[in-house]
């Protein structure tokens, strides 16, 4: 650039120097300044040549520098969006693996039988075996108690009612002396079941008896509720007559409702019997409670024991609280049928209720009916 400016200011004065006249009209071409001219010529040429290659050079270089620049942002957009793809691969796959290992632990869980379950079923067996013999202990009390109130042959009111009021006031002595009864010398010594057949603590006292002696204290108890003497017998001709064969429908009318009553009463004396084998759950549940465990319970204790597992039980609670849905929705159908067999079982107290009442009020319909009855008139009753 320095030597352009020279040669540049070299021309201007070189033109601007008075020029030699010309001779004979004839142009005379000064040398200098022809080859001044020249070169500031060829000093502009090569001054604009370089810039064109420097600008050339530059251009070149600016376009190879944001060639290279956009070159490298695609690479890095390339490269974020492969990572992209691979996190969300990765992603996905880890989701579907977590999703997979929790439907693997529902079905687990929903195809594990709880140890809950277990003891709910065992303990319902019990229950269900325990009505069973339940059944057939008020069967059997039944086929004692029926044939004394209808006083069959071999029973104490075969022989009479006088036999019969002796049979039952030496089975009172000879079980529940009192100490009144053994100050008038009617027995030795009282007895540590002081009248326990006149107190209604003998039949509903506890859930289940204490061996023999607790279910003959329930029984005495239901026999001074019910029918402490029966009539005496009907026998021979008593039988035959007009009037003893009234005498002997009414008879059967008075052994059907004893009959109804103590059959009631049986059941209860029955329902709180031991009659089935305690399960391991069922002796936990009584220590739970404060009772002290045996190996046999009756149908009453065993339902209550259940009951009260579910109500009161530690056990089961901390089960509850980390089962699984579907061990949940089995305990709540075991709630369920535990209490269709309740209502199943209250129905048929509901039929043995309603019995009485009608028997209750078929006597009194009798009544009634007595006082109005017209006798019959001689010819009417000679037809």
């Amino acid at each position: 650039m320095r030597k352009l400016a020279i040669a540049v200011t070299s021309a201007a004065l070189i033109l601007a120097a008075p020029r030699v006249a010309q001779a004979s009209g004839y142009p005379v071409f000064d040398v200098a300044v022809d080859l001044a001219i020249k070169a500031l010529e060829n000093a502009a040429t090569s001054a604009i040549n370089r810039v064109e290659t420097a600008v050339t050079g530059l251009q070149t270089s600016l376009t190879q520098t944001l060639d290279n620049g956009f070159t490298q942002n695609a690479n890095y957009a390339k490269a974020q969006i492969g990572a992209q793809e691979q996190i969300a691969d990765a992603s996905n796959t880890a989701m579907a693996r977590f999703g997979r290992d929790v439907r693997n632990a529902q079905i687990r869980d929903e195809h594990v039988v709880t140890p809950q379950a277990c003891t709910g079923l065992l303990n319902g067996q019990s229950v269900t075996v325990a009505a069973g013999q339940s059944w057939r202990v008020s069967t059997a009390i039944g086929q004692v108690t029926d044939p004394r109130g209808e006083a069959e042959p071999g029973t104490p009111a075969w022989a009479g009612r006088g036999q019969a009021l002796a049979a039952i006031t030496q089975l009172h002595l000879s079980r529940y002396c009192s100490q009144a009864e053994q100050q008038a010398g009617l027995c030795a010594t009282a007895s540590p079941q002081e009248n326990a057949d006149q107190r209604a603590a003998s039949l509903f006292g506890t859930a289940s008896y204490a061996g023999q002696d607790g279910l003959n204290a329930a029984n005495d108890y239901a026999t001074t509720l019910i029918q402490p003497v029966p009539p005496a017998a009907l026998r021979s001709d008593q039988m035959t007559t007009i009037d003893g064969q009234d005498a002997q429908a009414r008879r059967r009318n008075y052994n059907a409702r004893i009959s109804a009553a103590r059959h009631v009463v049986n059941d209860v004396i029955a329902s709180h019997t031991a009659s089935v084998t305690v399960t391991d759950s069922q002796k936990l549940e009584m220590q739970a409670l404060g009772m002290t465990p045996s190996d046999t319970a009756a149908w009453s204790q065993v339902l209550d024991l259940e009951v009260n597992r579910r109500v009161s039980g530690t056990d089961w609670a901390a089960s509850l609280q980390g089962m699984p849905p579907k061990s949940v929705l089995v305990e709540i159908a075991t709630e369920l049928a535990m209490g269709n067999y309740i209502a199943w079982q209250n129905f048929q107290v509901a039929q043995q209720t309603a019995v009485v009442d009608a028997a209750l009020l078929s006597e009194r319909a009798e009544q009634d009916l007595k006082p109005g009855a017209p006798a019959p008139s001689p010819e009417m009753a000679a037809q």
